[in-house]
């Protein structure tokens, strides 16, 4: 449960300032049982579940700011809603995904075939595209993602990106940085990406 009232935090989003951090981690810890909820109900992983959270509480967060949740269901109801949707999401991604990787030979197995040379020439050449288009794909999701990704790719800690970036702290660098991930993995088509 909350340790503030919905009214409490509303407020304190609303109000922002040095304070805003407190309600964000309070909204945040507030609900994380929906995580287990989530992988027992509807059979997602862990990994999953955490990211579909994350989201959750950064659209409430969104919504609360911009003025666009008008407190008709209480913020336990909202968040439950919001992450049933995620995982309804996510889940029907997964299993459109398993029904095109069981159609079609797949890439990789194919230069396997080549010879040595061959091989190593098409794989060169199939990594340097990947690359470009996965950072074609950072350009799009905007600057604020790129860099945090970047900057998490160059081994910097949330701490530490949070201290560059001014983000209030390295819990909400995580959830960004976790959005972010997530969108970029839907925008490549892929599960690949590590966190």
């Amino acid at each position: 449960m909350a340790l503030h009232s919905d009214t409490e935090i509303i407020e304190g989003l609303k109000r922002g300032g040095s304070q805003r951090r407190i309600f964000e981690r309070d909204l945040y810890q507030g609900y994380f049982y929906l995580i287990s909820h989530g992988i027992k109900k509807y059979n997602i992983t862990a990994e999953d579940a955490a990211s579909a959270y994350s989201d959750t509480i950064i659209s409430i967060i969104d919504q609360i700011i911009a003025n666009r949740f008008e407190g008709r269901s209480a913020l336990k109801s909202y968040a439950y809603q919001i992450f049933s949707n995620k995982c309804v999401d996510l889940f029907r991604k997964d299993t459109t995904n398993k029904r095109k990787a069981d159609h079609g030979t797949a890439l990789d197995s194919l230069v396997f075939e080549l010879p040595d040379k061959a091989r190593t020439a098409i794989q060169q050449i199939i990594a340097k595209d990947e690359w470009r288009n996965m950072m074609q794909k950072l350009q799009e999701l905007g600057e604020k993602c790129k860099q945090v990704l970047l900057f998490f790719e160059d081994g910097y800690s949330d701490k530490e990106i949070a201290g560059f970036m001014e983000y209030n702290s390295a819990e909400v660098v995580k959830t960004s940085r976790l959005r972010c991930l997530d969108k970029l993995r839907k925008m490549m088509g892929t599960n690949d990406i590590v966190k």
